[in-house]
């Protein structure tokens, strides 16, 4: 009976351990199928929903601005009557409002960059303590991504199109050489840009407080751009796709 006894405490300890075994295997099966969620990458996912948000809004915006455009040029069309020059004429104002064929005006910022004054050399050589193309465009940048609608440096539109590089003390926008210091004026959101420039480690902040770079930013209720500068602006090699190409 006791031999019995022992064989059965023997199995049911080897069934238990077996049991346990089973269940740890388990239980680290389900462990790998779950990762840690850290708060950067919950922010990083939230920002991420939010860029997706604007996109889909941007695009429901356009959708309903291309719709009203259609709506009125079918009107147009219909209507016997109807002056298609004045619908051709307010089509043509708004692409050379975009194109930068026009002056502008609005609330935005003026940023007023220059290089380093003081007598003491900050970077680990005089470059360091002077503005270069690289940094005028990364000011650029941050204001575009700020909502800026219309800029100019030193009285010479930025589009698209326009170079801005070194050319010795000088830089070059539009082929055009522009000396500090460089006044760059932005339209837009006055709050939106000016923190763009002086945000906590933006571009600007580290001009000024790592570089000892001048960079001062003036809120205007009335900032005027003027229009971009088109001579000698020919295309040699793009041409329009012709319909079925």
């Amino acid at each position: 009976m006791s031999e019995k006894k022992n064989g059965g405490m023997a199995w049911l300890i080897i069934l238990s351990v077996f049991l346990g075994v089973l269940l740890s295997f388990q239980m680290k099966q389900n462990i790998d199928d779950y990762d840690l969620v850290s708060l950067r990458s919950i922010q990083i996912m939230k920002n991420d929903i939010n860029n997706i948000r604007k996109e889909i809004e941007d695009i429901k915006e356009s959708s309903e601005k291309r719709k009203k455009e259609l709506v009125k040029l079918e009107s147009v069309i219909n209507d016997d009557e109807a002056d298609i020059s004045e619908f051709l004429i307010d089509e043509i104002s708004e692409l050379k409002l975009i194109a930068g064929m026009e002056d502008v005006q609005g609330p935005g910022i003026w940023v007023i960059l220059n290089d380093n004054q003081d007598e003491e050399i900050v970077g680990f050589g005089i470059d360091d303590d002077v503005i270069h193309d690289a940094d005028i465009q990364n000011i650029l940048n941050d204001l575009r991504k700020a909502g800026a609608e219309a800029i100019s440096i030193n009285g010479q539109r930025v589009m698209s199109r326009s170079e801005i590089k070194c050319g010795g003390p000088t830089i070059r926008v539009n082929s055009r050489s522009s000396a500090p210091p460089f006044v760059i004026k932005a339209i837009g959101d006055p709050k939106l840009l000016y923190a763009a420039i002086n945000a906590p480690n933006s571009h600007g902040w580290a001009m000024r407080e790592v570089y000892k770079l001048r960079v001062e930013t003036v809120m205007k209720d009335n900032v005027k751009v003027p229009k971009y500068y088109w001579a000698d602006q020919e295309f040699k090699y793009a041409k329009p796709k012709k319909e079925g190409e």
